[in-house]
């Protein structure tokens, strides 16, 4: 059975319900290591998501229909 991939709300919603568990700090230790697993894995999850937005945000079409990228240089502070 393949499980279906979250939604970015539902992960980040999920990944706030964890933060929130683990902040009460009531978590038996074992609980806590697994809900801190579980949060590692949504944030990667999200962080990917975010990644596939972007490169997709930052390429637009020319006037002959093709795709291209845009040049966006992040400045050197």
């Amino acid at each position: 059975m393949t499980k279906k991939q979250q939604s970015f709300a539902e992960s980040i919603e999920q990944l706030e319900e964890i933060v929130r568990s683990l902040e009460k700090g009531d978590v038996p230790l074992e609980d806590a290591i697994s809900l801190y697993q579980e949060g590692m894995k949504l944030s990667q999850s999200c962080h990917t998501q975010l990644e596939k937005a972007e490169q997709q945000l930052v390429k637009m079409m020319d006037q002959n229909g093709n795709e291209t990228e845009l040049n966006l240089q992040k400045e050197a502070e």
